[in-house]
């Protein structure tokens, strides 16, 4: 009798194994399919892509609000009553996340690449759901409490847009090699058309995509602004305690053209600096003054306010991470400050020659200077012999008032007004925060000749956006960071950009044709062969002749020749 031994071989697909066995758990050869995926795995396919899109765009965001950190704790701060710093986890979980969603990403399109049936696991749908929602309620909360930061994603698009532009390119064509390959898969000449016709429009859109970039740093050099003045705002806060004078004194020595400070009153009439409402942060009220550390800061005379100390608290806290980088002199005389009245800090600025801008606070309506907040302030000014023409008016308040009595202050304002209605009201400064002012809204109060300051601005890219939209001046926490920017980070002629990215495009064309060519070169080879009428099954078996390797892992029915007597 005669038994037969057929030989069946199995390739070792190691890789393939992890791509399925990731994303699906699916190690198993039997276990894996190359069907078409099921409806409710495409669902799933689209929420994936859904979440990654939400979290790319998530990522960017608080990538590019670096700028403001400190302006979202203590939004924080006010919120809680204890400072912290609340980006540590945001950035955290965010990079996590976006991490895990684009893994998934890369094994779906592997997936696909690949011809295997899609079929996601249930606990990454799990962590999926969570990353969705999870983004999704961090957006609803920052559009509630921090609405006005979605203003810097346009506004870095300014800075990132011609280099986000290139990498989405590069990433569009790269995409071609699935895209053939799906075209040559495909069975249906409806599937093969709305798959080109979708990649297509896409490449398309990218092409055209510059002709819509504008950028304030796409422009000729010689074109280029003088570069703008930095001012301290608060001194330099990153590197010494904010609104103290060892805060400005090294806001100085990073070569600033300009302080900047919060100013309240005194009971007592004298003219102090801080940022809160209460000294709770920013002192050691708690232990000088325990009973009153949540009363407003205005409520305290001169003398009580001397007893407090304003530097502790900066090298407890370390808001912005950098107290390690200071030196055994430095800690010390941080240690040792105290709060700075704003007369001092008038003499300092007229020593050095420097500009003053304050935002003066008006104390509460049942406080003995309520009336006579304006007077008080404008007699610091008068007392610290600094010129008034170094000095930055702000307040509207009795401003007719204040220009009869001190004529030569810079009449500045801090609302954003046509430069028509500034000239009418005889304000020749503005001082706005950096988002609501457009490029063509900055020419034209140049050429109004209003002196525009933005703040705050601690980023080189903003920095040099707005160097290049031509800013005059900006307030800054971060002068130490600026002074090191001495060009902007990036300046192009609009040939050169046009130049640069025509070639992209051409180039990103010639690689996808190529790429199309040579996925469906044996389907090409057939049709000009004259062989209208053929099989995929035949094609791919013609393509698909493979090496054996060493790593073959044999498994055999065995065939076994053996003769019995009979």
């Amino acid at each position: 009798m005669v038994k037969h031994q057929p030989l069946q071989v199995y390739e070792r697909q190691l890789c393939l194994s992890c791509i399925t066995g990731i994303y699906g758990c699916r190690w198993k050869r039997y276990q894996r399919s190359h069907d078409d995926t099921t409806k409710w795995e495409l669902l799933w396919s689209l929420v994936l892509l859904l979440t990654f899109c939400l979290l790319l765009v998530w990522f960017y965001f608080w990538w590019e609000a670096h700028n403001d950190y400190s302006e979202f704790n203590w939004f924080l701060y006010n919120r809680s009553g204890e400072w912290s710093d609340g980006t540590v986890p945001i950035l955290a979980t965010t990079a996590a996340g976006f991490t895990y969603i684009a893994f998934l990403m890369v094994l779906a399109l592997c997936h696909i690449a690949l011809g295997q049936q899609l079929n996601l696991h249930w606990l990454h749908k799990i962590g999926v759901t969570a990353a969705l929602f999870t983004t999704v309620a961090g957006v609803i909360a920052i559009n509630q409490t921090w609405g006005q930061e979605w203003d810097v994603i346009p506004i870095s698009l300014q800075a990132t847009g011609p280099f986000l532009h290139f990498g989405a390119l590069a990433a569009a064509t790269a995409l071609s090699w699935i895209v053939a390959g799906q075209v040559m898969r495909a069975e249906k000449t409806i599937f093969q058309v709305v798959i080109m016709l979708l990649y297509l429009s896409v490449l398309l859109g990218l092409y055209v995509l510059p002709l819509y970039i504008t950028s304030p740093c796409i422009m000729e050099p010689a074109n280029l602004s003088p570069r703008p003045d930095v001012i301290g705002h608060q001194g330099a806060p990153m590197v010494a305690p904010e609104n103290t004078l060892w805060s400005f004194q090294r806001a100085l020595q990073m070569n600033v053209t300009g302080l900047e400070a919060d100013v309240s009153i005194s009971s007592d009439g004298v003219p102090f600096l801080i940022h809160d409402r209460t000294l709770q942060r920013t002192t050691d009220v708690e232990k000088v003054f325990p009973d009153r550390q949540m009363e407003d800061a205005s409520f305290f005379n001169w003398t009580d306010l001397r007893q407090l100390n304003a530097g502790q608290w900066f090298l407890k806290d370390d808001p912005f991470w950098t107290v390690d980088t200071l030196t055994v002199n430095e800690t010390a005389r941080v240690a040792n400050q105290s709060v700075c009245s704003l007369e001092q800090l008038l003499k300092l600025s007229s020593y050095h020659n420097t500009t003053v801008v304050f935002r003066l606070r008006r104390p509460p309506t049942d406080h003995p200077c309520y009336y006579s907040w304006i007077n008080d302030t404008l007699g610091a000014v008068q007392r610290s012999g600094i010129p008034q023409s170094l000095v930055m008016w702000t307040p509207d308040e009795h401003r007719d008032q204040v220009k009869q009595l001190a004529p030569d202050l810079i009449q500045t304002s801090v609302e954003k007004r046509s430069p028509q209605h500034l000239q009418q009201l005889g304000i020749s400064s503005l001082l706005l925060r950096y988002n609501p002012v457009i490029t063509q809204e900055i020419s034209e109060f140049v050429e109004s000749h209003i002196n525009l300051t933005l703040y705050t601005v601690n980023e080189p890219w903003l920095y040099s956006v707005l160097w290049c939209s031509g800013v005059s001046s900006v307030s800054s926490e971060a002068p130490h960071i600026l002074k090191k920017v001495p060009y902007p980070i990036w300046l192009m002629g609009p040939h050169k950009y046009t130049l640069l990215w025509v070639s992209a495009d051409v180039i990103s064309f010639a690689v996808v044709i190529g790429i199309f060519v040579f996925q469906n070169y044996h389907m090409i080879r057939y049709r000009m062969s004259g062989m209208h009428r053929y099989h995929p099954e035949q094609i791919m078996l013609s393509a698909a002749v493979r090496r054996p390797s060493r790593d073959m892992s044999v498994m055999k029915e065995k065939l076994i020749f053996s003769g019995q007597p009979q």
